[in-house]
């Protein structure tokens, strides 16, 4: 498929309440949105860098600079017969994961349209729904925590997760224990604490959490794999693991026994796919982060987290969990029993509206053979 024309666009989306994290606060999500036409049929990808260089190095600035200037020439006008050869060509171009997914996901959205199969299919998955849960950021009080935790198991999400920083811990949950007992709970730290923290760390273990994401520093799994070796608790690596070696890296010493596979953070659906086989062989959960996506990277995550080694409930959330608009239709809605439904349709299965890219959209460029 030759790839004709590249699209880039800025969105500015509000969100319905302010995300707080241990990093900070979101209350307009900033993502780059692609499309990408190779042979005549177009795809859709996103770009799930922040305006800040808060979760990681790159930011909407760094990522419209890598795809214009690095990225986009590379692929316009070529031909390439999978998307994995697409992604092979910067391989040379060191880190810039996110900006490289973007223009990953489009083509395998375009690929899988002009196959007429489903994304979900094209990837290899085999479900036609998926179990997913939801992330609780910080909030301004333990009983507003509460009762926004009731409000999301009566919704009926699979798993909560609590986003957590020092002095917004323990206390916490065990007071989301002592409400709703032993129901699925995990606890997010973003790399907010030190191995100094350990004795709290293991203080929590009565607690029968699911697993702790990424307590420790967002380069490290020597230290992860120390603090894994004192606790019960399964570590989960998040934002640690940007490619599927370091993957391998952090499970052979023992840094964590769970993965988070942000399809943005390694770089694409392609190298997804090698992370994945390589957790699977070793038996090792993973699940499927979010990063306030907009409907087009909701419909990626929803397909790849049909691939079987997607055994928990991921951050894939309704379309309304965030936005009041969203920029595609149908929306994903939550199903009885907390799931949502795979579309069949070609590629990511959604179309997404012109008339609300627009209207989010301050910055815009086109890109032709």
């Amino acid at each position: 498929m030759k790839i004709e024309q590249v699209s880039l666009h800025v969105l500015q989306m509000p969100l319905k309440q302010p995300f707080t994290t241990s990093f900070g606060t979101e209350t307009v999500r900033e993502l780059i949105l692609v499309s990408l036409t190779a042979g005549g049929v177009t795809g859709w990808g996103e770009v799930v860098t922040m305006a800040d260089p808060l979760y990681n190095y790159e930011t909407t600035k760094t990522a419209w600079h890598i795809l214009e200037d690095f990225l986009v020439p590379l692929a316009l006008g070529k031909s390439y017969d999978h998307p994995d050869d697409l992604a092979a060509v910067w391989d040379h171009y060191r880190g810039h994961y996110m900006a490289k997914a973007g223009l990953n996901l489009a083509f395998w959205d375009a690929w899988a349209r002009a196959k007429s199969i489903s994304l979900a299919r094209a990837l290899g998955g085999n479900k036609d729904r998926i179990g997913v849960g939801v992330s609780v950021g910080i909030q301004d009080s333990i009983a507003g925590t509460l009762k926004l935790v009731e409000s999301f198991l009566v919704q009926g999400y699979q798993r909560i997760k609590i986003k957590i920083r020092p002095g917004w811990d323990e206390q916490l949950l065990r007071a989301l224990r002592h409400e709703f007992g032993p129901i699925p709970m995990m606890a997010d730290a973003n790399s907010a604490y030190s191995l100094a923290d350990t004795p709290l760390f293991e203080r929590m273990d009565d607690l029968g959490l699911m697993m702790i994401e990424q307590p420790l520093a967002e380069d490290d799994i020597i230290d992860h794999a120390r603090l894994q070796a004192r606790l019960q608790t399964p570590i989960c690596l998040d934002e640690s693991i940007l490619t599927p070696d370091d993957a391998r890296k952090a499970l052979e010493i023992g840094a964590c026994r769970i993965i988070n596979v942000k399809v943005g953070r390694i770089g694409g659906h392609s190298p997804m796919r090698r992370l994945h086989d390589i957790c699977t062989r070793r038996g090792i959960p993973l699940w499927c982060g979010g990063m306030l996506e907009s409907g087009v990277g909701r419909a990626h995550n929803i397909a790849l987290t049909t691939l079987t080694g997607y055994t928990l409930p991921g951050d894939t959330s309704a379309s309304d969990r965030y936005y009041l608009e969203d920029i595609v239709e149908p929306a994903a809605r939550l199903l009885p029993g907390g799931f949502l439904e795979v579309p069949a349709g070609p590629g990511i299965g959604v179309t997404v509206l012109p008339d609300r890219v627009a209207k989010f959209t301050v910055q815009s460029r086109t890109y032709n053979i």
